[in-house]
């Protein structure tokens, strides 16, 4: 496609209104609020009365919240490409009507078959308005100047856990698990998506690519960028794989360890405001720097912390910090390293392209993280997901070369 082409489509592809920048990107961030919570976060609080309650194995219960990645996982091409078309708010608007769709059927849910099958609803809703598409709405809006409006986003996302455990533990106390799933139901249908169809600018659906000759069609990558986008999508899902064992299994990997309950929970505290600190931190510090270095330091501070959590117990506590800050910028690196590597044309279709891996490996590391566990012990794991996080720095060490040839390239 021709320069002139592409700026066409560009154009022709960016909002017929534009609401403030702040607002967009405040109606995102408040919705990624309760999209997580009642979703990657729900049963962490619900699990327990729910087995109470139905009686069903626990082993079901998680394993329909892996069903529901899975499904996310397999979506997120699809989701790309509709963001590509369509913008964001289509897909993010009807993200909530999913996601109310999904927990009202979890409310109701007389059997574990519907129960399940409730979690597929929620897996596509999550597909379609979790990080990724986030990302990928801002980046077909902002372009390249993206990267300030995906770091304020994670601001808001990184206090999921915060406000949302305390809500849904409250809300069973009061109303029972149902009951809270069909309150997050409510909220998502009376705030999240008023937020969205107010929030975000409605864009004019881009024409269908014509490419002629040797044009790459959108969300392709040219061949000299095949091995930069490779060595991405698999340190994005090693690192998916690390991290989601870590958050699903460290209260068990701390008390292995000979931590006791109530420590082992006020550790596991420390990631959230960690991983908001280094956020506003990277906002501070590294705004002006290649995304590139914001991937590096994430990897490097995630095998620091992990290494530390090998040792010594006593320093348990510093190693968590690391690792939560390490994951922290990491969000913010899934979204603005893509951007600054392969452009802001097809970044929707990147992007999911991109999430699909990741949330499949997600799906399964819970899984992965109970066979380490129940089969090598607590050390051996942690010493694994150590060795993961170090050939996670080679790999995005391996893409250094590309994004500062682009950085060259563009100066």
């Amino acid at each position: 496609m021709s320069q002139v082409t592409a700026a066409s489509a560009d154009t022709a592809a960016g909002p017929a209104t534009s609401p403030p920048r702040l607002a967009v990107v405040s109606a995102i961030g408040v919705a990624q609020i309760p999209a997580w919570g009642s979703s990657y976060y729900l049963l962490a609080v619900l699990a327990g009365p729910i087995v109470a309650d139905t009686g069903w194995s626990l082993s079901w219960i998680m394993g329909a919240l892996s069903v529901g990645m899975l499904v996310s996982g397999l979506a997120s091409p699809r989701v790309g490409h509709l963001i590509h078309d369509r913008g964001g708010r289509p897909v993010l608007a009807a993200s909530a009507m999913l996601l109310s769709l999904g927990l009202l059927m979890l409310g109701v849910a007389p059997n574990l078959p519907v129960f399940v099958a409730a979690w597929v609803v929620i897996g596509l809703g999550m597909a379609a308005g979790l990080y990724d598409p986030a990302f990928s709405a801002l980046g077909r809006l902002y372009g390249e100047d993206a990267r300030s409006a995906i770091t304020h986003v994670t601001l808001f996302g990184g206090f999921a856990s915060t406000v949302c455990w305390p809500l849904s533990a409250f809300l069973v106390e009061q109303v029972g698990w149902r009951g809270t799933c069909l309150t997050y139901a409510a909220i998502h249908l009376a705030v999240v998506l008023p937020l969205y169809l107010a929030g975000v600018p409605r864009e004019e659906r881009r024409a269908p690519d014509t490419p002629t000759g040797a044009a790459i069609p959108a969300g392709h990558v040219r061949p000299e960028q095949r091995l930069a986008f490779v060595l991405l999508a698999a340190g994005f899902t090693l690192a998916s794989v690390v991290m989601t064992i870590v958050s699903v299994h460290l209260l068990t990997l701390l008390q292995s360890r000979g931590v006791g309950l109530a420590a082992a929970v006020a550790l596991g505290a420390l990631i959230g405001p960690s991983q908001v600190g280094a956020r506003i931190l990277e906002m501070l510090v590294g705004r002006k720097a290649h995304p590139i270095w914001s991937l590096v330091a994430s990897t490097v501070l995630v095998a620091i912390g992990l290494g530390m959590l090998v040792g010594d117990v006593t320093v348990a506590g510093a190693g968590i910090v690391l690792y939560g800050a390490g994951s922290g910028i990491r969000s913010i690196a899934r979204g603005t390293v893509p951007l600054a590597l392969f452009g802001r044309e097809g970044y929707a279709i990147l992007m999911g392209r991109l999430a699909m891996p990741t949330l499949v490996a997600q799906a399964a590391s819970p899984s992965i993280g109970a066979w380490l566990l129940g089969g090598f012990g607590s050390t051996a794991t942690l010493a694994f997901l150590c060795g993961g996080a170090v050939l996670n720095i080679l790999l995005v060490l391996a893409l250094l070369p590309t994004a500062l040839w682009r950085l060259d390239t563009a100066a």
